[in-house]
C-alpha cells in the first residue's frame, strides 16, 4: 500500500474526511477484502477518472483508510504522560482505556476496522504508545523489568485490545463489565516474577 496521491491531500480537509467516512463505512461493513472500490468512488461522488488522481487503486485507499482509523483511536487515547506514582499510572491506564472503548461503542465503523488498522504497516504508532506506557511503569516499579520490553509491550497491547472487545460485547448484552478482572490480569502479566521489588505491580488505589 503506498499513501494517497499528492492531488488528494491538496483537497480541503472536509473533503479529505468525507471521502475517507465513506470509504470507512463501505470497508466496515463489507470487509477490508470485500468493498468494492467503484461502488465507494460512486458513493463519495468522485468520477473515476479524478478518483485515480488520488489513489493508486483500491489497495491504496484501504491503506489511508485504515491510517485515518488508527489517527482516531491514538487521539482518544491521547500521548502517554509519565506519572507520577502507581496511583497515576493506574488512574492514566483505566482514563485512556474506558475512553477508547466508549469511542469504540459509539463509532461501530471504527470498531469493526480496529484490528486491521492496528496491524497495518506494523502500527507503529500504535505500539509507541504502549512503549512508552511499559517504559513509564517500569521507571516507576509498577511493570517488571526481567523480561523483554518488546514482548511486554506486545502483550499489554493484545490484552488490552481483547479486553475493549470484551467489554463491548458485556455493555452491548446489557450487562456491565468488571474492569477489575483486566487489572487483575495486568497485574500478573506485569508483576509476577519481577527482578523489580516486592509487591510491584499491585495497585495502591481503590479502583
Amino acid at each position: 500500500m503506498t499513501p494517497p496521491l499528492p492531488r488528494f491531500h491538496r483537497q480541503p480537509p472536509e473533503r479529505q474526511a468525507a471521502i475517507l467516512a465513506v470509504a470507512r463505512r463501505h470497508f466496515a461493513e463489507h470487509g477490508p477484502r470485500d468493498a468494492s472500490y467503484n461502488k465507494i468512488i460512486e458513493a463519495a461522488g468522485i468520477s473515476k477518472t479524478a478518483a485515480y488522481h488520488y489513489f493508486d487503486g483500491r489497495e491504496d485507499l484501504l491503506g489511508a483508510v485504515l491510517d485515518d482509523v488508527l489517527a482516531r483511536l491514538l487521539d482518544v487515547l491521547g500521548p502517554w504522560t509519565p506519572a507520577s506514582g502507581a496511583d497515576a499510572f493506574w488512574e492514566r491506564l483505566e482514563h485512556g482505556t474506558d475512553a477508547l472503548a466508549r469511542h469504540l461503542g459509539e463509532h461501530p465503523d471504527d470498531l469493526a476496522l480496529a484490528a486491521e488498522a492496528v496491524a497495518h504497516d506494523e502500527s507503529a504508532a500504535w505500539l509507541g504508545w504502549f512503549t512508552a506506557l511499559v517504559a513509564d511503569g517500569q521507571r516507576i516499579g509498577v511493570i517488571r523489568t526481567d523480561l523483554d520490553s518488546g514482548l511486554l509491550v506486545a502483550a499489554t497491547a493484545g490484552v488490552l485490545r481483547a479486553a475493549d472487545e470484551w467489554a463491548l460485547i458485556a455493555l452491548a448484552a446489557g450487562g456491565e463489565p468488571d474492569r477489575e478482572q483486566v487489572w487483575t490480569l495486568l497485574r500478573g502479566l506485569w508483576g509476577q516474577g519481577t527482578a523489580t521489588g516486592e509487591g510491584q505491580g499491585e495497585r495502591t488505589d481503590a479502583h
